[in-house]
């Protein structure tokens, strides 16, 4: 499974957002979430949900936001524990188009709230905020999305001053599958969205290409020698000794002139905060290694 929704299930996700009834008036609203860029957005608003999906995956995955232990959890992504989750007797229950084969089962437990990220050749960003704006409005805080929404602008812009001394050089974004693979992250992913707004190039200039497995050789790094390379999330531990003796790994020349860098964990089909925790880890790397970049 991955991330991109059809167009056909994204009108399927608008159509149920303008459907889906109001939640209880005056009332603290007990909030499921199945989407982890809809677990995001709810956060980012300063709301926790009473539920969510694959909480263990999610903590060191996603990492942000924080989420405390009594957040209950519904299992899988792909396969939440309906049982579960009509105990929790939830107000709300928070999904984007890539589950409309849930929706009917989810329907029957509570109002649905749905908005698409991901789209095929489309960046994910602008919609990340509209997402914010949406929630929002749906959840009676408005005034708290739209302030958000400024403190997002200003914090990008920060990073995007942050970041104009290393413009100059193209950045590959990767996350290692194993010891000849990777997943590159164009245009229409997080990652490739958030260079753009830090005006920086991107040196994948295809589309991403999201599988369970990482379907790029190596070798396919060498297209743009003068880039830097970025690795989002840990290296698999299988992949670990195999790059260090990949003849094809260190012959390429961004990695023995030493532009690599290593990034901490981060979601890369999360919502705002994934795109700001991104953009915030990639800043304090640039800032604190060679000023070469």
């Amino acid at each position: 499974m991955g991330p991109f929704v059809s167009r056909r299930e994204l009108l399927l996700g608008a159509a149920l957002l303008l459907a889906a009834p109001d939640v209880r008036a005056g009332m603290p609203l007990r909030i499921a979430a199945i989407d982890w860029a809809m677990l995001e957005t709810l956060c980012a608003l300063g709301l926790t949900p009473v539920a969510a999906t694959e909480l263990i995956q999610f903590r060191s995955g996603a990492v942000e936001p924080a989420l405390p232990n009594d957040v209950v959890d519904l299992g899988l992504r792909g396969s939440p524990n309906f049982e579960l989750l009509h105990l929790l007797r939830p107000d709300l229950i928070l999904i984007s188009p890539f589950y409309v084969r849930h929706e009917a089962a989810l329907g029957r437990i509570a109002p649905l709230f749905s908005l698409s990220f991901y789209v095929r050749g489309e960046p994910p960003f602008e919609k990340a905020l509209a997402a914010v704006k949406a929630l929002g409005e749906r959840l009676e805080s408005s005034e708290r999305a739209e302030a958000l929404l400024k403190e997002i602008a200003g914090e990008i812009e920060g990073f995007r001053q942050t970041m104009a001394p290393f413009a100059g050089r193209s950045t590959y974004v990767v996350n290692i599958g194993d010891a000849r693979h990777v997943r590159v992250f164009g245009f229409d992913s997080m990652f490739g969205d958030m260079l753009a707004r830090l005006g920086l190039p991107n040196a994948w200039t295809d589309r991403s290409r999201f599988t369970f497995a990482a379907p790029v050789p190596i070798e396919n790094l060498a297209a743009d020698p003068d880039a830097r390379i970025v690795i989002v999330s840990e290296v698999p531990v299988e992949a670990r000794s195999g790059l260090r003796n990949s003849i094809i790994w260190n012959s390429l020349k961004p990695v023995r002139q030493g532009r690599v860098i290593q990034l901490a964990n981060v979601n890369p089909y999360g919502g705002v905060t994934a795109g700001l925790r991104f953009a915030r880890l990639f800043a304090e790397a640039m800032q604190a290694g060679d000023p070469r970049g």
